[in-house]
């Protein structure tokens, strides 16, 4: 059975929903971890202090698009490039909520919208996983709001507690990127993408994806290798969809 023995042959207890939403998550926390801290050192290295740096991870909490603001960062800052590119980076989210949406469908606003505020490619991943497995065995509501929030709020405060700390480190640690940890970041996203995986005909988009934003990145300046990897992924799904 599993799901945790299909969420306790269906009685889906709020406490050990957001529990299991922890636990799925805590293997994803210790990558994470890592790139917090790099992402911390790097803003101060750029001038951020730690309360200016706690801010936008608490409030804009996604990482892509904070290490790309911490790159363009300069003194006077160019407010509309970082902004352009923030909205740039962060317009995956768009194709991300798509996919979320059926399963938000039947939420309150009350509850939806905080979800959305939490979604991250972390918690997305898990909690889309998550609700095809639930509707898979036959579970309803396919969409579990305690699971989902528990891995949240997990990545959270992870994410805002070791960027701070990060920051607060940095100039005793110097360029952290010399100890790898910069590494962590792709091991997140290929363990969670193995957590998706299903077979090598259905991973194609993936790899139109990949390959699309590898040339982008390295012949056009910028952050345009997110949106192009993006919208290739999604037109191979759709030019591919019945042959997986």
């Amino acid at each position: 059975m599993s799901i945790s023995q299909a969420v306790e042959a269906a009685g889906d207890g709020s406490g050990s929903e957001f529990r299991r939403g922890v636990a799925s998550c805590a293997p994803v926390l210790l990558g994470t971890i890592p790139y917090a801290l790099v992402l911390g050192a790097q803003a101060t290295q750029k001038g951020l202090s730690t309360l200016e740096l706690s801010m936008m991870t608490g409030l804009n909490f996604a990482g892509g698009s904070e290490f790309a603001a911490i790159q363009l960062w300069t003194s006077p800052p160019h407010i509309l490039l970082i902004v352009a590119i923030t909205f740039l980076v962060n317009s995956r989210h768009l194709l991300m909520g798509a996919a979320l949406a059926p399963f938000l469908r039947d939420l309150p606003r009350r509850k939806a919208f905080p979800a959305l505020f939490f979604l991250c490619d972390e918690s997305w991943a898990l909690g889309l996983a998550d609700a095809k497995q639930r509707a898979a065995a036959g579970i309803t509501p396919a969409f579990s709001p305690r699971y989902y929030m528990g891995a949240a709020l997990a990545m959270y405060l992870t994410w805002a507690s070791f960027t701070t700390l990060g920051a607060l480190l940095g100039p005793m640690l110097g360029h952290v990127e010399t100890y790898g940890f910069d590494m962590a970041f792709p091991a997140v996203f290929l363990v969670l993408m193995r957590g998706m995986w299903k077979s090598v005909a259905a991973a194609r988009p993936w790899l139109v994806s990949l390959v699309v934003a590898a040339l982008v990145y390295l012949f056009i300046p910028g952050a345009w290798y997110v949106a192009a990897g993006a919208v290739s992924g999604l037109l191979a799904a759709w030019l591919m969809a019945g042959d997986a």
